[in-house]
C-alpha cells in the first residue's frame, strides 16, 4: 500500500523544536534542490499496486536515506542514527518537523534498495544529468554518420565520450580450492545435523569424520609453504569428504525435507563440487561460472592484470563520462571483453545526447577493426594510435593530439579512484546480487551530485571574484578554481 506525499516541503516551513530555521546554503539543501522529487515520486508509487497492507514510506524518504548512506559512508544503522540526530538530513528525507525518534527502522535500507534497483537509479541519474534528446538545433539531425535526404542536414557530432571498465570487488575473502572445499564439508556436516535432529535415536547418526577432516586442512593451512603436491592431495582429501556428506543428505532427505535456505545452500555446494572436482581431474584452474564464495555464488573471478590485485572477484562495470558526469552503462557479474561494449555505448550516448560524439576516448583494448570501422562510418574519431606497425616517422600532429587524447582519458580514471577511495566502490557489502547493483549504480549517482554541487561553488566564486580581489588581492584569483 502507497499513500503518495501531498506536496514537496519547503525549507522555510519545516519546524524545529528550538528557535530559528534551516540555512538555505546547506549541502544537503543545495542537493536537495538538483533532485526531481514529484518525477520519481510518481513512477515510485506505480511499484505499490495494491491498496492494502502497511502504508510504505515514501520514495523522498526511501531515496534520500540511500544518498546519505552512499555520500557519507554509514552503515545502514548508522545512516538511521544520523537522521535521528540531524534536522537537515531529516528535512532532505520529506519529513515535515524535527523528531527525536527513528523515522524507520534499519531493517527498511533493504528494501529500499531492491526498489531502486539498477535500472531506475541510472534512469533517475540520466533525469539529473542529462539534458535529452535536442533536435530543435540549427542542424536538425537524422542519424548520425548517414547520407542527408532532400531537404535535411546532416547530424553534426558533437561533445567527448570517455569510456573505460573496472571491477567493484565484493566483500568476501580471498578464495582458494581448499578453503572453499572446507567451508562446503562444513555446511554440510550442519545440514546433516539439522536434519538429524528429527530422528534422533529412531535412526543411526551417518559418520561424517569431521575431526579428521579438520586436521587434514589445518595441516595444509598452517603451513607456511605447502608444496603443489601436498595440496593436490588435501583438495583430493576434501573431495571425498564432501562426496561422502552429500550421499548422506540424500539418505536423510528421504524423510526429512531441508529447509528453503540448506536447499539453497545444498544446490550451491553440489555445484560446487561438480567444478572442483572436474578441475582435479583434469589438473585445470579454470571452469565455467566458477563459484567462489558458497554465500554469494552470483560473484566470480574478474581478471584485470592490474598489479596490485591481478585478479578481483565481483562485478565488472562498463562507465562512460559525459561532460564530467560518469554513468553505468553496462554491469555484469560474469568477465566480458570490454572492447566488445564501445558500439552499444556510443549508441547510448545517441540515445541519450540526440547525436553522436566527436571523439571517443579509450585504452587500446577498444581498438578493434570493428569498433575503428564503425566509428569511421558515423564520423566519430577514435583515440590512439593506428593498427599495425608503427610508422618511422610521427607527425608532430599527431604525437601532439596523442598526447591530448591520454590527457583527456583521465578523468574517467580519476572518477574509479574516487569511488573506491572515497566510497564505497572499492567493497561492496551487501550479499544479494539486485542490492548489489543498487548500490554500485547509486555510487555514480552522488559522485554526480555531488560534482554538481562543486561545480556550482565554482560559479558562485568566479562570479564575484571582484568582491574577493577587493578583499583579499591578486592572491585571490590564484585560489579561486576556474568552472570547466
Amino acid at each position: 500500500m502507497y499513500r503518495k506525499p501531498r506536496a514537496q516541503l519547503n525549507i522555510d516551513d519545516f519546524l524545529l523544536p528550538f528557535e530559528g530555521k534551516l540555512r538555505a546554503d546547506n549541502r544537503w539543501v543545495k542537493m536537495a534542490k538538483l533532485i526531481p522529487w514529484d518525477e520519481i515520486e510518481k513512477e515510485y508509487a506505480e511499484l505499490f499496486e495494491n491498496d492494502t497492507g502497511n502504508v510504505a514510506k515514501p520514495a523522498r524518504m526511501a531515496l534520500g536515506a540511500l544518498i546519505i548512506k552512499e555520500k557519507c559512508g554509514y552503515s545502514d544503522i548508522e545512516t538511521v542514527e544520523q537522521i535521528r540526530e540531524n534536522p537537515y538530513l531529516q528535512w532532505f528525507i520529506g519529513l515535515k518537523e524535527f523528531q527525536t525518534e527513528a523515522p524507520f527502522d534499519p531493517s527498511l535500507m533493504v528494501h529500499f534498495r531492491k526498489r531502486f534497483g539498477m535500472d531506475k537509479v541510472n534512469a533517475i541519474n540520466e533525469k539529473i544529468f542529462l539534458p535529452g534528446k535536442d533536435n530543435k538545433d540549427d542542424d536538425p539531425p537524422p542519424t548520425g554518420g548517414s547520407k542527408p535526404g532532400k531537404g535535411k542536414q546532416e547530424t553534426k557530432n558533437r561533445g567527448k565520450l570517455i569510456i573505460d571498465a573496472t571491477c567493484a570487488p565484493a566483500d568476501i575473502r580471498y578464495p582458494t580450492d581448499i578453503s572453499l572445499l572446507n567451508e562446503a564439508r562444513e555446511k554440510t556436516e550442519q545440514i546433516i545435523d539439522r536434519l538429524y535432529s528429527p530422528q534422533k535415536g529412531l535412526i543411526k547418526k551417518p559418520r561424517t569424520y569431521r575431526i579428521k577432516a579438520r586436521k587434514q586442512y589445518l595441516s595444509v593451512a598452517k603451513s607456511r609453504k605447502a608444496r603443489k603436491k601436498l595440496i593436490r592431495k588435501a583438495i583430493g582429501q576434501q573431495l571425498r569428504f564432501v562426496r561422502r556428506n552429500l550421499g548422506h543428505i540424500e539418505q536423510l532427505q528421504k524423510t526429512v525435507a531441508p529447509s528453503k535456505k540448506d536447499g539453497q545452500t545444498l544446490e550451491v555446494i553440489r555445484k560446487l563440487y561438480q567444478q572442483q572436482r572436474q578441475m582435479y581431474d583434469q589438473r585445470s584452474h579454470s571452469v565455467e561460472e566458477r563459484i567462489v564464495s558458497i554465500s554469494q555464488p552470483h560473484i566470480r573471478p574478474i581478471v584485470r592484470g592490474k598489479i596490485k590485485a591481478p585478479t578481483e572477484f565481483g562485478a565488472k562495470i562498463s562507465v562512460s563520462l559525459i561532460d564530467g558526469h560518469a554513468f553505468l552503462d553496462k554491469l555484469e557479474w560474469e568477465n566480458y571483453n570490454e572492447g566488445s561494449t564501445l558500439i552499444s555505448t556510443v549508441e547510448l550516448y545517441k540515445g541519450r545526447t540526440g547525436f553522436y560524439p566527436e571523439s571517443v576516448h579509450v585504452d587500446a583494448i577498444y581498438r578493434t577493426r570493428e569498433n575503428i570501422r564503425y566509428c569511421k562510418a558515423h564520423g566519430i574519431r577514435i583515440s590512439g594510435p593506428r593498427l599495425g606497425r608503427p610508422p618511422k616517422l610521427v607527425d608532430p600532429g599527431e604525437k601532439k593530439l596523442a598526447y591530448q587524447d591520454a590527457l583527456d582519458r583521465i578523468p574517467i580514471e580519476g572518477t574509479f579512484g574516487v569511488g573506491k577511495r572515497c566510497y564505497s566502490l572499492g567493497l561492496i557489502m551487501a550479499k544479494l546480487p539486485e542490492t548489489s547493483e543498487s548500490i554500485i549504480a547509486m555510487q555514480f549517482l552522488v559522485m554526480n551530485l555531488v560534482n554538481r554541487l562543486r561545480f556550482i561553488f565554482a560559479l558562485f566564486l568566479k562570479s564575484n571574484i571582484s568582491y574577493f580581489k577587493a578583499i583579499f588581492g591578486r592572491f585571490a584569483c590564484r585560489l579561486i578554481p576556474t568552472a570547466a
